[in-house]
């Protein structure tokens, strides 16, 4: 009974010890398009050391669009507490992309707007579902990530950052 007790815990320490290690791996350097077509890699972005918050979204996906939102409405406090800089990243294929532009304009999304419309960067990082928000320290390494959107999601987003100032 001592060695199944054992073993578990063993199993479950290597478990949380990689989760721990996923969790603070670097972002990738991949190549997106910004709203005007032209082309960038993420990592330029990240070379002014700012917290970066980076969420995933779509045109058709509703709590994407609600997210992003409630985060608009904060951005500007964020950025002036807390020096941050939010990347929001279609994952729209090309006829979904055409949408974009009017959709930042009319929303008033004053973050900046990329397009992985290849999915690429969604495959690196190995996910399926969005909204999927990544918090990145100021090396651009990832401390935390979240799927999905409920209201009061920005309220645990804003604890993470907190601990980065």
């Amino acid at each position: 009974m001592n060695s199944i007790r054992i073993f578990s815990f063993l199993l479950v320490a290597v478990f949380l010890f990689s989760f721990q290690r996923h969790g603070n791996s670097p972002f990738p350097a991949v190549n997106v398009k910004t709203v005007d077509g032209k082309s960038v890699n993420t990592m330029d972005y990240l070379k002014n050391k700012k917290i970066t918050i980076v969420s995933f979204w779509a045109t058709w996906c509703t709590p994407c669009k609600r997210e992003l939102d409630v985060l608009n409405e904060i951005y500007g406090e964020w950025v002036e507490n807390y020096d941050i800089q939010l990347l929001a990243i279609t994952i729209d294929d090309a006829r979904g992309l055409t949408k974009v532009p009017a959709m930042v304009q009319t929303k008033g999304w004053e973050f900046t707007v990329l397009a992985d419309s290849k999915q690429e960067l969604m495959q690196m990082l190995n996910f399926q579902t969005i909204p999927q928000t990544f918090l990145l320290d100021k090396e651009g390494n990832i401390v935390y990530t979240h799927s999905g959107y409920n209201p009061g999601d920005e309220l645990k987003l804003e604890e993470e950052i907190k601990k980065l100032k």
